[in-house]
């Protein structure tokens, strides 16, 4: 049963930010998911992100709210432990049932757990990934339920909010460490969108209701569409081509563009979060 997800108040946040065993801080949402579905995100943080679970004292990670399968879990387990051998994957689930439904594909290095944003696992989280989960929140509770996060996070540790369509072909995610966000990342498969700004259906809660005029996030959206149509001689060469010039241009006219062209050709775009942050009275920032 999908309840309608709970504020989370102060007294919550100053509560539950150690990881001790109690009534987990969250709701049961739908749970949808479909196998690969975050290969996009899974794809960053086994590239410019590895860094972190390399370094890690505890390469301890959480994949919080799973839904109602656990297969992104798994393939999360599989991905990262290319990058560290002795990684620790902890899914998270607030329904007990998926708990229970997930516990026979357990194996050195994967557990499944019941809980929440409290993320009760014994130690602070290297990474913790939370796809399509604080969509189904109130915009005003984003900053709270940040915090709950960033303050169970190991030195270094990142935390990764994002949002995607059923089966992963238009992704983003803002990026946060212990202390602030960092960044805002879109990632989409070539082919699956008109315009660059399609993606904006899919921004993180802090962002999809900041897209409209004179809020920063717009002028991202509304400079990808300017910078796609300017590189369409490009499409001769490819999507792939005309992705890259755009990243190009939105660098070289100002935006904060991070990384370069080997993380451009997969259809990705990573900016600092000051450039994107909503606007004073926001529910995040």
């Amino acid at each position: 049963m999908v309840q309608k997800a709970e504020r989370v108040t102060a007294p919550q946040i100053l509560g539950r930010n150690t990881g001790r065993p109690g009534r987990p801080v969250g709701n049961i949402t739908r749970g949808t998911t479909n196998p690969n579905r975050m290969r996009r995100v899974d794809r960053w943080l086994t590239g410019p992100q590895a860094w972190r679970l390399r370094n890690a004292a505890d390469p301890l990670v959480v994949d919080l709210g799973y839904g109602a399968a656990p297969a992104t879990a798994v393939e999360l387990y599989e991905r990262l432990s290319a990058v560290r051998r002795n990684v620790q994957v902890f899914g998270i689930e607030i329904e007990p049932e998926r708990v229970r439904a997930a516990i026979p594909l357990e194996r050195p290095g994967l557990s499944f757990r019941v809980g929440g944003f409290e993320l009760p696992v014994p130690g602070k989280p290297a990474l913790v990934r939370a796809f399509n989960v604080l969509r189904q929140y109130e915009e005003a509770d984003v900053a709270g339920i940040w915090r709950l996060v960033q303050d169970r996070l190991a030195p270094d540790g990142l935390f990764i909010d994002g949002t995607c369509d059923e089966i992963g072909r238009r992704v983003t995610w803002v990026a946060l460490d212990a202390e602030r966000p960092l960044s805002l990342s879109i990632s989409v498969r070539f082919g699956s969108f008109l315009l660059p700004s399609d993606v904006a259906e899919r921004l993180p809660k802090a962002l999809i209701h900041r897209n409209v005029p004179g809020e920063p996030v717009h002028a991202l959206m509304q400079a990808m569409d300017r910078a796609w149509l300017e590189c369409a001689p490009l499409a001769t060469f490819g999507n792939r081509q005309r992705w890259q010039g755009m990243c190009r241009s939105l660098r070289d006219t100002g935006w904060p563009v991070h990384d370069g062209p080997s993380r451009w050709r997969l259809g990705e775009l990573t900016v600092d979060w000051d450039a994107v942050a909503p606007l004073a009275g926001g529910g995040a920032g």
